[in-house]
């Protein structure tokens, strides 16, 4: 098949394949450039993709092949189609609400990123567990206290929940908000959360990040 590939038809994930999160955040990175061409209702091929996000054209197909996505050549993908489909395909077709515990510093970063908005997470609720932030108010949400998660989890509706606590308190209050209800955990402490089956968890460790970083630059001094 060509690089240039054009959908016949609205592509939809195969109910028996589930992708890999590799592959996942593969298509996160096709979307924000999709989203960017989408605009302008253009197209984009294969190789146009694997250029933004770093892989060959053969892995930009294999990974689009897995949405079902059939393709002509010579004219290229429909941007704002294919962005509807990984959209469908990544469960982001929909809005999203969620939880924060642990209001610091990285808490407030977090809660003025507008990026959450705008594609379609929510946070509906704050918690903490210290009686000096307790009533307090972040980006117009009253901060809860830790006992009230439960309650709150159910009447907000909230599926997810973003843990920015110390390490030594994350997995005590991991717990706490499995037992609330909440699907799935964006970890920002430092440490590996054990969770039960079923509840998904991603762990966003901003040091192993710099040390990747500095591996990438250290390899290429060499």
């Amino acid at each position: 098949m060509s690089d240039r590939d054009t959908p016949l038809e609205t592509p939809t994930a195969p109910t028996d394949t589930r992708l890999s999160r590799a592959a996942a955040q593969r298509l996160s990175l096709y979307l924000r450039e999709l989203d960017s061409v989408a605009r302008t209702g253009g197209t984009l091929s294969s190789r146009d993709l694997a250029k933004t996000v770093g892989v060959s054209a053969a892995q930009v197909r294999r990974d689009l092949a897995a949405l079902g996505h059939l393709g002509l050549r010579g004219i290229g993908y429909e941007a704002a189609g294919l962005a509807a489909a990984i959209r469908k395909t990544l469960g982001i077709d929909r809005p999203w609400k969620a939880v924060l515990v642990g209001v610091g510093n990285l808490a407030r970063a977090l809660l003025r990123y507008r990026g959450f908005s705008d594609h379609g997470f929510e946070i509906v609720g704050l918690f903490d567990s210290d009686p000096a932030k307790i009533g307090g108010a972040v980006a117009g949400l009253r901060i809860e206290p830790l006992a009230n998660l439960g309650p709150s989890v159910r009447d907000l509706r909230a599926e997810l929940g973003i843990l920015t606590v110390p390490s030594e308190a994350a997995q005590a209050v991991a717990n706490q908000m499995v037992a609330a209800g909440l699907r799935g955990v964006m970890n920002f402490a430092p440490v590996l959360l054990d969770l039960p089956p079923g509840v998904q968890v991603v762990t966003v460790d901003l040091a192993i990040q710099l040390e990747q970083l500095a591996f990438a630059v250290h390899l290429g001094e060499g």
